[in-house]
């Protein structure tokens, strides 16, 4: 997989990818190393520049000096007559030219009783000429590297001093040496100490990776041990976070399964069973018009009950919700709709009072789950009771006469295929209210159970919404849906 980086893609750039193929310990040692060497070389050039101006300076003002001295006014009457020894001037190896500018070419005088110096030049005649005060270069003459100096003497004179430079390139380069191998010293020791560093530091990281490696392998969700408070126990944390949330996800399937394989094997036996009692039926004497018909029936609510079953858990199995339309409902007309279809199939009443709501939702979503709570409310009310619907400010209740929701069953009754002691004999799998749940919760909402006015059980379904029709200006609302 290519990065999105510039430089980073091991196809364009292979030392990429030798790179991020190295150990973090060892990527630390070699950054630690180079950072260190770059440091420890910008100081040694730094030292050896600032050692060498300041010799060369120490070194051209002292033969300026002497320069000076010895072409002051008393002395230089008899320069070009007497020959100066050099020990006269302060060393040994300075050579001492007079420079008389007067004809053409300049005469030089040789005043240290040694052979012709080949180094003057143009820079010497200039000062001799008064151009300028002194001059002090670097030249190459005799095999050697010297540091001459001329100041003017006067009367088209300059008085020349050069001293070998020998001793002094000697001695930086016994400086840049040792530099050097200091810094080489000091690299070896920031690598070992990097790597240690690197090695101590990353324990942590290492027991991590071994108990994540560890998990992986044996699919055993365990939590991971935490010490201390670094970046690293916080990333152990989180991981075990995401352990505890794979786990309850892993609990909830295997969950899910079980109940789901309970919940379709009660009426696979009894559709079998009817079959069973058609096919024998038919082999012997047959049956009577009135018990086929009442076999047939039973068969097509079983085949009914599974089918919604089904339906059901394709629904709450679902990672995400099927993708549906959002746009504006008005919450009550979808409240009159799901009562109109209860209605149809419960021999009960309802006392309705509702007042407009706008939401921006999945409308058949909406209008399941206020059937499942319908059909909850008339599966528990008496023959010819009473079912109070209201909606009010976006809160729609829906109580029944029934005997309500004993205080055990309450913290469960929204939980998947959760069904009390008193529903096991009566239909249904347990999963209506867990779907009231789920779509409440896509549209931003809660849902709650309690004893409703009457003393039977109450369910209130609360939305956000708004009394009005939105208008374009109101879709944020729709995002409540699109992020659940």
């Amino acid at each position: 997989m290519s990065s999105d980086r510039p430089g980073l893609d091991p196809a364009t750039n292979p030392w990429a990818g030798l790179h991020y193929r190295r150990s973090l310990a060892s990527r630390v040692t070699l950054l630690t190393t180079v950072a260190v060497g770059f440091a420890v070389s910008v100081v040694a050039f730094a030292a050896y520049a600032t050692v060498r101006t300041q010799t060369i300076g120490s070194l051209d003002e002292s033969l300026r000096s002497r320069a000076y001295q010895a072409a002051s006014a008393n002395t230089m009457d008899g320069l070009a007559q007497a020959q100066i020894p050099p020990w006269a001037l302060g060393a040994a190896d300075v050579k001492i030219i007079l420079v008389d500018s007067s004809t053409s070419p300049a005469v030089l005088h040789n005043l240290d009783r040694s052979d012709t110096f080949a180094g003057v030049g143009v820079p010497e005649v200039q000062v001799a000429h008064g151009l300028h005060d002194n001059s002090a270069r670097t030249v190459w003459a005799a095999g050697a590297r010297w540091r001459m100096v001329a100041v003017h003497a006067g009367d088209d004179q300059a008085l020349v001093l050069a001293q070998s430079l020998e001793p002094t390139d000697r001695m930086l380069d016994r400086l840049g040496l040792v530099m050097l191998l200091f810094g080489i010293a000091g690299m070896i020791t920031a690598g070992l100490a990097g790597w240690a560093v690197a090695r101590n530091g990353l324990r942590p990281v290492r027991r991590l990776t071994t108990a994540v490696e560890d998990i992986a392998r044996t699919q055993r969700l365990e939590p991971i041990p935490i010490e201390g408070s670094d970046e690293v126990a916080r990333l152990a944390s989180a991981f075990n976070d995401m352990l505890r949330a794979l786990s309850a996800s892993q609990h909830r399937q295997r969950q899910l399964v079980a109940d789901a394989g309970h919940e379709l094997r009660t009426p696979l036996t009894s559709l079998r069973t009817n079959l069973d009692l058609l096919v024998q039926a038919d082999a012997s004497t047959g049956l009577s018009p009135e018990n086929r018909a009442e076999l047939l029936d039973d068969v097509r609510a079983q085949i009914g009950e599974m089918t919604t079953l089904i339906g059901d858990l394709v629904e709450l199995a679902r990672e995400e919700p099927a993708t549906s339309t959002v746009e504006p409902v008005e919450l009550a007309a979808t409240v009159e709709q799901a009562i109109t279809r209860v209605r149809r199939r419960a021999d009960i009443e309802f006392d309705v009072r509702m007042s407009p709501w706008w939401v921006i939702g999945d409308a058949p979503a909406l209008e399941r789950a206020i059937t499942n709570l319908l059909d909850n409310a008339a599966k528990w009310s008496p023959t010819g009771g009473v079912v109070t619907v209201t909606l009010n400010y976006g809160t729609l209740m829906i109580a029944d006469e029934g005997p309500g929701i004993a205080v055990a069953d309450l913290p469960h009754v929204f939980e998947r295929f959760y069904r009390s002691a008193e529903s096991r004999g009566m239909p249904g799998s347990g999963l209506g209210l867990s779907i009231v749940k789920s779509v409440a919760e896509r549209h931003g909402g809660i849902v709650r159970a309690g004893t409703g006015p009457g003393g039977g059980a109450g369910f209130w379904f609360s939305i956000p919404g708004q009394a009005e029709p939105p208008t374009s200006s109101s879709g944020s609302l729709g995002a409540v849906v699109g992020t659940a």
